[in-house]
């Protein structure tokens, strides 16, 4: 069974998800995936559009839940994307995770170590690469 659209919610959702992932992470195409185009319209057309929380703010729930519950590739996605939008900085962004550990322990939180410091490396790489006049 196939996924019915909603074109506004779509739409909204698509043009938030490439603001709020800067290029990170792909829209993908309406109707190549059911999945795809209901988290499209209900994750970032329904509750990031909404007014109370701004991305940044909205993005360090969004972190604060992934270090609980586990996903280093996302965490990466998630300090990468905030990297590139300018939601903080490579100080900021350590500093998240530095808050986050007391809460989801410390084996938990280590996790994230690594890819941390790979997001702040490719952020960056591209800005070095920008300056260079490269494309990244």
């Amino acid at each position: 069974m196939s996924h019915q659209v909603d074109q506004e919610k779509w739409d909204r959702g698509a043009a938030k998800l490439e603001d709020v992932y800067q290029g990170v992470v792909p829209v993908v195409p309406q109707g190549f995936m059911d999945f795809a185009d209901l988290m499209t319209e209900d994750c970032f057309g329904a509750v990031w559009t909404r007014d109370a929380l701004d991305v940044r703010d909205r993005r360090l729930v969004v972190m604060g839940v992934i270090a609980a519950i586990g996903g280093p590739a996302t965490w990466k996605i998630q300090c990468l994307s905030g990297l590139k939008r300018g939601d903080f900085d490579e100080h900021e962004v350590r500093e998240v995770l530095i808050q986050a550990t007391p809460y989801v322990g410390y084996p938990r939180a280590a996790e994230f170590v690594g890819v941390t410091e790979e997001a702040i490396a490719e952020y960056k790489a591209g800005l070095e690469a920008e300056e260079k006049g490269d494309d990244a």
